[in-house]
């Protein structure tokens, strides 16, 4: 099954996609809602400082810089790209616009020793999936390494199985409903704590 089927079953699963009714008026270009096209400019080479370009997740609002290990970027066929924190986000970015094709995706490399983690191309890099390794915007963790060896080290110490992309992507889908439901109970525990802590 390619990717852009994989995206499609995942819509019908999760209730995600418009039905006539209700959508929105589309990108002039393909059939996106508007609302949800990505607001960046056009740019031949997102890749390219990405994390001052794209200081902020637009889905969750985190910064990327902070989660550098697990941000993604997509870059759509039209040049539009979209920076994202972590492959939660990227997976609800590629559901919302699936009439517009990926051109490129990147994610944080996990085998550099770097203190800002380059970005890696996907299909170059293996995801070590279910490890003890704390997961961003997921209970169930989705790390990318650039080297299989890095990744395999990382098993070894730390659990989990080895996949593509196509494997972490499905896995993000999967675990959608349960940690959308857990970031939710995790911000409002944050919102009634900040809350209190006004009132002292």
């Amino acid at each position: 099954m390619n990717r852009r089927d994989m995206l499609k079953l995942s819509l019908a699963a999760t209730g995600l996609a418009a039905t006539g009714a209700h959508a929105q008026p589309s990108c002039p270009t393909d059939g996106t809602p508007a609302q949800f096209t990505p607001k960046k400019a056009a740019d031949a080479k997102p890749q390219e400082n990405d994390i001052e370009k794209f200081a902020k997740c637009p889905y969750c609002g985190m910064d990327r810089k902070m989660f550098h290990h697990s941000r993604m970027l997509i870059q759509y066929s039209d040049d539009l790209p979209d920076g994202v924190c972590s492959l939660h986000c990227a997976s609800i970015s590629l559901s919302i616009n699936i009439d517009r094709e990926p051109k490129g995706i990147w994610v944080g490399d996990n085998a550099s020793p770097a203190e800002i983690k380059p970005l890696v191309d996907v299909d170059k890099a293996t995801f070590l999936i279910g490890s003890q390794i704390k997961g961003v915007m997921t209970k169930r963790s989705k790390v990318a390494f650039g080297s299989e060896e890095a990744a395999k080290t990382a098993m070894a110490a730390n659990g989990g199985e080895l996949g593509n992309f196509d494997k972490a992507l499905l896995a993000a889908y999967t675990d959608m409903a349960q940690d959308a439901s857990m970031i939710r109970k995790n911000r409002e525990e944050r919102r009634k704590r900040a809350a209190t802590e006004h009132k002292h």
